[in-house]
């Protein structure tokens, strides 16, 4: 599996109305991708849950790098390309994710990062990370690997103790069962 995700920043005074809108009306294109598993639309809106920008964020899972390729590179990422220009398509190693489809029912995403420091074994770095997740009451996660990424995917902002990382709203969920 392979986790990708390409964060495209947006003005402050963007109309966000606009991206939803987008969202709205594409983001049933891709039900069905081959090799998919989930893909999220996220935004994070200035002001709104301590974020200090405007962004449109989309994070993907893929089953393997088959369906990667095809939506990078037999023309389906263009769309992303005309619109907002060339953008960084980070790519992550999953090192655990449990996202069931239970994933449909959450309005929330909750991004932490961190970083995996040079040592000797990676044998118990799955067990930390693992330490490190906030306990969030029925959040399901992606966690990818190198630098490291924790995804919380949640139903009700409300179950989060504290807030720290980014809190993006989920637009539309697309995921194959």
């Amino acid at each position: 599996m392979l986790a990708t995700q390409y964060k495209i920043t947006l003005p402050s005074d963007y109309d966000m109305n606009i991206i939803k809108e987008r969202v709205r009306k594409n983001g049933h294109k891709t039900d069905g991708f081959p090799g998919l598993k989930f893909k999220l639309y996220l935004i994070t809106e200035k002001g709104l849950h301590n974020n200090l920008q405007n962004s449109y964020s989309p994070l993907y899972l893929w089953k393997d790098s088959n369906g990667l390729n095809k939506f990078l590179f037999e023309g389906y990422y263009d769309n992303i390309l005309n619109s907002f220009g060339w953008q960084q398509v980070n790519a992550g190693i999953p090192l655990f994710d449990t996202p069931s489809p239970n994933i449909l029912e959450n309005t929330y995403l909750n991004h932490l990062m961190g970083a995996v420091m040079p040592q000797g074994s990676l044998n118990t770095l799955k067990e930390h990370i693992q330490k490190s997740i906030p306990p969030i009451h029925g959040a399901e996660f992606l966690v990818t690997y190198m630098k490291y990424d924790i995804f919380c995917f949640l139903k009700d902002i409300n179950n989060l103790k504290e807030t720290s990382g980014a809190i993006y709203q989920i637009l539309y969920i697309s995921f194959q069962f």
